[in-house]
């Protein structure tokens, strides 16, 4: 789709913000293409983005998503410099090297999520240990992926 026909098709719906997100979207945008989709619809503009790209600089609310094995200190990988949020999939890592991601600063929301699977047994029990995770360290909100509890893939 063009840029045009993707903000054609965005102006048919109701909504009080757009969220880029799916794949890896900051490959396919760049400054001039947020700027018209702002201009054009009105709306404040997230991205839900892995990190590994520059961001153009005019998108209103940015969501650091690192991928795990990701190098999350820098060394060429991570190219976000600032992070509104950041979400992390709980798998039982360390989570302390994430608050000194350069990315992240004290106004950062630092959300953590259960890594979900398919079976129901092992989905439970990532859940839960991410909320225990979530209550005894107060930095961290709990973040759910309602869509596949719903069973919207």
């Amino acid at each position: 789709m063009s840029d045009q026909e993707i903000i054609d098709e965005i102006k048919k719906y109701k909504a009080q913000q757009i969220v880029l997100t799916g794949g890896e979207p900051s490959l396919f945008i760049d400054e001039d293409f947020i700027g018209r989709l702002k201009e054009e619809t009105g709306l404040r503009i997230a991205i839900e983005t892995n990190g590994t790209v520059v961001l153009p600089e005019n998108i209103d609310w940015v969501t650091v998503s690192p991928k795990t094995g990701m190098d999350i200190h820098g060394k060429g990988e991570l190219r976000v410099k600032h992070a509104d949020e950041l979400k992390v999939v709980d798998v039982g890592q360390d989570l302390s090297p994430y608050f000194e991601m350069d990315c992240v600063d004290e106004n950062t929301v630092m959300v953590l999520q259960p890594c979900f699977v398919a079976d129901p047994k092992e989905c439970m029990a990532n859940i839960q240990t991410t909320i225990g995770r979530v209550l005894n360290d107060s930095r961290w909100r709990l973040s759910l992926q309602t869509h596949k509890f719903v069973g919207i893939r």
